[in-house]
């Protein structure tokens, strides 16, 4: 059976017993802040196990995309290693949510894998929970019972907490679980040594196919266990090793799931599988991980530097690593198996085929950035290893022509053999390597890293970030403490107040106050949106402080003042800067807008990963792959600008629901942290709905104008755009005008701008030629008085002198004219062409070949009176330096070197 075919089955097998086949969730999770990516089939289920949502069918089967690399489940250094763990996984599923239990569950399982399957029943096994005294947890006799009518008594094995009682995290639904395990070894093998033995030991060719996990409790913070609403059946069976067993093969990678990539690989370098374990390694481990980090990319995860995006690119530079090292593909390679898995997913997840192109451009971007500094980061590692491998073995009396495979050697030096926790360091903060990378590597050479040193590095650079941003605080005053603060500013420019408390603090040596109030018209700064400025004032209205920013400290709006007022405990009026406030509700409103163009122009894909709202232009951060174009762009401006001047009207809603709030569709960002209730934002229900804390304008026409002003990279697969509304955008094409006048008055008065400047451009190319046709006249003429200065050293025809030419293409082209002229040349010309000194070296090629100069060593010698440096070919090199004054001693030396 192909593995399509056994999926297939699967499948059909459940739906004949009235299971409705549910679709994979996202192997991204977006809203469980437990988990970052699905690790098992029983995540999208969660709420039914707790009883939290309806059951809306009580027989489930699914195929579910998974994902194991991170907390508990981790499985990412073994993936590759052996022959069945998996970054990315099928889990085959299926479920019951109050309707049948351990009966049915059980001899369903048995009958598709003996029945359907044909997997001999000699060589299976099951596994039962023991108990657990601690928890009081009693044996799972009810499963025993059940087993004894399929399977002799001596198949079925008591196992403990660890291998069958299955908890999903810290928290959450758990159960006693049954396991299936299946003895793949030779009748030979099966006859001297029972796979009785071997079930749970890690052997490679007995193992788990199937858990059938009875979900009757919850796992609750404090460890302790609660019955479920209602008892469950949740299995899993691993598709991979499913296929291995049913196709007869030792390992999970010689299937039919695992071959089309691995192949491909194969092929594109030149090196056939199943010949060396290295590069076998090698073309498993990227055969494993594009699985993981396409599906990751598909489901709208892209690579960063934190969290979840994080994960991802640790795992597509181990792959990149393996192939650079192991299979020598030193351009990217890995975005080349993105069409190939895409094909054969299709009509299973059809997700990838659809995004195939972002998510192949997605990797690409991640492989050109990590191996412009992989290549340079291996070799420091080598260098080191090396340079600290001879000092080892100096020091041991060890000759150095002895190797460190040598056995000998290595069991003197292998408790000395410490990569230092400082290089560690350097290499991921210079060269962008992971410290789990370097662990690999080092794990290769048989050396180890001084975690310890690592450590102490890392909480260096966290305690130069922390001074850099240190602030001196004194403690808090109380002044009315009874009260209590309430943000107001949704509503709100200015109301009355009180002063909670206050305290002086110290930032880079300047002194300033944070004050809290009762009430409070001040954003403080969040969601991207600047903290508002304004005036605290006293109750008269006379007098008043400036409040130059506010931030949030554990929730409270906290008002910075560079002095305080002269009443504390009397009445007071927070007012805020209303044209600052209005221009940064003009830019927030304008970045929600500017989310739904972009995705509307770009696609779907397009996610904001950040932003800058402030009162002079807004900065917004978005997933894309891809430089924008000067047509999109103009596209999404005015898209822009047309829902401006539609001047739709905000609709706010404040404490929504969360749950009810996403499923009416609105747009949430990943990455954020959401409470209970939520507010909502729209502009057109059928254009710009997001979740959203900040501050807005009343109707889009507010915003007057919105004009893009610049597009860039970010980060690889992010975009940035700036863009300014209102005044400033006014200002900006003012401006711009201003310039165009300013252009025409120069041109005088020519109204086709266009005609003018391609006329001055033309005749700039015309003088351009004709300078160019000069220096050329004059190299011509110049080649013959130079040669008039030839001297003969030992049949070598030396011609050192300095030549005076504008620029370093006429130097190159005098050079090769003379070469062509006079044979056995030994050339060297000096230059200062825009006050900079320059060398040229240039040997006929009898002189490379037959007396082995090279003009590269040459030209770095005489490189060094001028305090510079260069190379270039054996034949013809430059070099370029700082010190002038040293060309006349370059030329003096140009004739000792002549052999």
């Amino acid at each position: 059976m192909t593995a399509k075919e056994i999926r297939n089955a699967y499948l059909k097998f459940f739906e004949s017993k009235q299971h409705h086949i549910v679709p994979s969730a996202p192997i991204v999770v977006k809203n469980d802040p437990t988990l970052m990516f699905t690790n098992a089939g029983m995540n999208q289920f969660k709420d039914l196990f707790l009883g939290e949502a309806p059951v809306k069918y009580k027989r489930v089967a699914d195929t579910q995309r998974c994902l194991r690399v991170s907390g508990k489940h981790n499985d990412l250094e073994e993936v590759g290693i052996d022959t069945y763990h998996h970054t990315m996984f099928e889990m085959l599923g299926n479920w019951s949510f109050g309707d049948y239990f351990k009966k049915e569950a059980i001899a369903w399982s048995w009958e598709l894998l003996t029945e359907v399957y044909k997997i001999p029943k000699d060589k299976l096994y099951v596994s039962i929970f023991e108990g657990d005294e601690k928890e009081g947890l009693p044996r799972d006799t009810e499963a025993f019972e059940i087993w004894k009518q399929f399977v002799p008594e001596d198949r079925i094995i008591l196992g403990n907490k660890k291998d069958n009682f299955w908890e999903m995290g810290d928290t959450g639904p758990c159960g006693p679980c049954s396991e299936i395990h299946v003895d793949c070894r030779t009748e030979a093998e099966r006859n001297a040594v029972s796979g009785k033995e071997l079930v749970n030991a890690d052997h490679p060719q007995v193992i788990e196919i199937w858990n059938n996990v009875f979900m009757q409790f919850n796992r609750l913070k404090d460890g302790s266990l609660q019955q479920l609403p209602a008892k469950h059946v949740d299995t899993g069976m691993g598709f991979e090793r499913l296929v291995r067993v049913l196709q007869g093969k030792a390992s999970n990678y010689d299937t039919d799931v695992f071959q089309p990539l691995i192949q491909f690989i194969s092929k594109k370098a030149g090196i056939a599988y199943g010949v060396a374990e290295q590069t076998d390694i090698a073309m498993r481990v990227m055969a494993d991980h594009i699985r993981a980090i396409s599906f990751v990319i598909a489901d709208g995860q892209l690579p960063s530097n934190n969290k979840a995006g994080y994960v991802i690119r640790r795992i597509l530079r181990r792959a990149v690593r393996y192939a650079y090292t192991f299979l020598d593909l030193k351009e990217p390679f890995l975005n080349q198996l993105v069409p190939v898995l895409a094909e054969q997913f299709k009509g299973v997840f059809d997700e990838l085929q659809a995004q195939q192109d972002f998510v192949q451009k997605v990797v690409l971007e991640e492989e050109v950035s990590f191996l412009r500094t992989l290549a340079t980061g291996i070799q420091r590692f080598e260098n080191y290893t090396k340079k600290q491998g001879e000092a080892l073995m100096a020091e041991n009396a060890i000759e150095l022509e002895k190797s460190f495979e040598d056995a000998w050697v290595y069991s003197i030096l292998k408790d000395q053999m410490l990569i230092s926790g400082e290089f560690a360091f350097e290499l991921q903060d210079t060269y962008g390597f992971p410290i789990d990378l370097t662990e690999l590597m080092a794990r290769e050479k048989r050396w180890s890293i001084d975690m310890a040193g690592y450590n102490k590095e890392l909480s260096k650079q966290k305690d130069r970030s922390r001074a850099a941003t240190a602030i001196d605080t004194g403690d808090w005053v109380a002044v009315h403490p009874d009260l209590e603060t309430e943000f107001v500013g949704y509503d709100d420019f200015e109301v009355p107040t009180k002063i909670i408390k206050y305290r002086k603090v110290s930032a880079k040596g300047k002194e300033q106050y944070q004050i809290v109030l009762s009430k409070t018209p001040f954003y403080a700064e969040s969601g991207g949106q600047v903290g508002d400025t304004g005036r605290i004032e006293d109750h008269s209205r006379l007098f008043f402080v400036e409040v130059t920013d506010t931030k949030k400290e554990n929730g409270v709006t906290v008002h910075y003042t560079d002095t305080l007022p002269e009443d504390l405990e009397g009445d007071m009026w927070a007012v805020i800067d209303e044209d600052k406030r209005l221009l940064s509700q003009d830019n927030h409103s304008a970045t929600h807008l500017l989310h739904a163009a972009l995705k509307k122009v770009l696609g779907n894909h397009v996610n904001q990963k950040g932003s800058l709202v402030n009162p002079d232009y807004l900065r917004f951060d978005f997933s894309h792959f891809a430089k924008i174009s000067e047509e999109d762009l103009a596209k999404i401006e005015h898209l822009v600008n047309q829902k401006v001047r539609e001047n739709i009207p905000l609709k706010e809603e404040r404490d929504v629901p969360y749950e009810q709030a996403i499923s009416s569709g609105v747009t949430a960002l990943f990455g954020e942290k959401y409470g209970d209730f939520v507010r909502v934002i729209t502009f057109d229900d059928h254009y710009s709905k997001e979740l959203c804390g900040g501050t807005h304008v009343q109707a889009t026409g507010q915003i007057g104008y919105f004009k893009i002003i610049s597009e860039s990279a970010v980060a690889a697969g992010v975009r940035r755009i700036e863009a300014i509304t209102a005044d400033k955008a006014e200002a900006f094409i003012l401006e711009q005008n201003r310039e165009l006048s300013e252009l025409r008055a120069l041109l005088k008065g020519n109204k086709d701008l266009n005609a003018a400047v391609s006329a001055l451009i033309e005749e700039n190319s015309r003088l351009k030629k004709e300078a160019e046709k000069s220096i050329v006249e004059q190299a011509a003429n110049l080649k013959h008085e130079i040669v008039h200065h030839l001297k003969t050293i030992n049949g070598i025809n030396l011609i050192a002198v300095h030549v005076d030419l504008p620029s370093a293409d006429a130097v190159k082209n005098l050079a090769f004219a003379l070469k062509d002229m006079v044979d056995d040349l030994f050339l060297v010309f000096t230059t200062l062409i825009e006050d900079k000194p320059g060398i040229t070296v240039m040997l006929s090629e009898n002189l490379v070949k037959g007396k082995g100069l090279n003009a590269s060593n040459i030209v770095r010698e005489l490189a060094k009176d001028i305090q510079g440096g260069g190379g270039g070919q054996p034949f013809y090199a430059t070099a370029g330096g700082k010190n002038k004054d040293g060309l006349a001693a370059v030329l003096k030396k140009a004739e000792t070197l002549v052999p």
